[in-house]
């Protein structure tokens, strides 16, 4: 538990410092390089760490209820990708320099999984097992999920080669798996963040992200996660 409240204050520590940096330079607008695109279009790749605040150890399918010890890590990493698509560059004619685009993603996270009870194990002396008719072994069950979502992103000192970005919300489609002990996997949910990123060459530009994602808990288990990484775009 104490490490889920440790983790959950890293996630709200970075996204807040990301909003307070890109809030402080918002206001530098003087362009040192103008973008070598018209469209302001970007593809981007990105991975790092990622964190439940809240573990799924002694559920039915992740762990057989802990039968043979719990499947609890919280911890693990996160891979994924997605394009921003220019929106406006001066914030609808009120603020130059400031643009929204809109972000579509899509990312896969798998937290630390452990070699545990699962729905098909049989516990001694015989058959019968979790489920009462298992017949099976102890095997690692793969804790992951998967995340579409679709955000306004607001991105500061448009032309120059270091632009810091705030999520103000965003909208999350989760899929867990394993499912729930009540066999459900969809969720929904919201995202905050931010971060900054620096042109290396030309469109090609490398970045710092970290999220924070408050889930609806659809699913009878608590989904919300944090995020923080790096991630390298290609305007086009």
């Amino acid at each position: 538990m104490q490490v889920c409240k440790h983790s959950r204050n890293i996630a709200v520590w970075a996204v807040a410092a990301s909003l307070i940096a890109a809030s402080a330079l918002c206001g530098g607008t003087t362009a040192s390089a103008e973008d070598t695109t018209a469209t302001g279009n970007r593809v981007f790749f990105r991975g790092g760490a990622a964190g439940l605040t809240s573990d799924r150890g002694g559920e039915l399918i992740t762990d057989g209820h802990g039968a043979a010890g719990k499947n609890d890590g919280s911890f693990g990493y996160y891979i994924g990708g997605g394009t921003d698509l220019m929106v406006t560059r001066d914030f609808w004619g009120m603020m130059s320099g400031v643009a929204v685009v809109g972000e579509i993603g899509l990312e896969f996270k798998r937290w630390a999984s452990a070699n545990v009870a699962n729905g098909d194990t049989a516990l001694p002396p015989g058959p019968g097992g979790v489920t009462g008719v298992s017949n099976g072994g102890l095997s690692k069950v793969q804790l992951t999920m998967l995340t579409v979502s679709v955000a306004p992103k607001v991105k500061f000192r448009q032309g120059t080669d270091f632009q810091p970005w705030i999520i103000p919300a965003g909208l999350d489609f989760h899929v867990i798996s394993p499912t729930s002990s009540q066999v459900n996997y969809l969720d929904i949910g919201v995202q905050f963040g931010g971060g900054a990123e620096f042109r290396v060459w030309k469109e090609l530009w490398l970045g710092l992200d970290s999220r924070f994602h408050l889930a609806s808990n659809q699913t009878n288990t608590v989904n919300n996660f944090w995020t923080a990484g790096i991630y390298g775009a290609i305007g086009f």
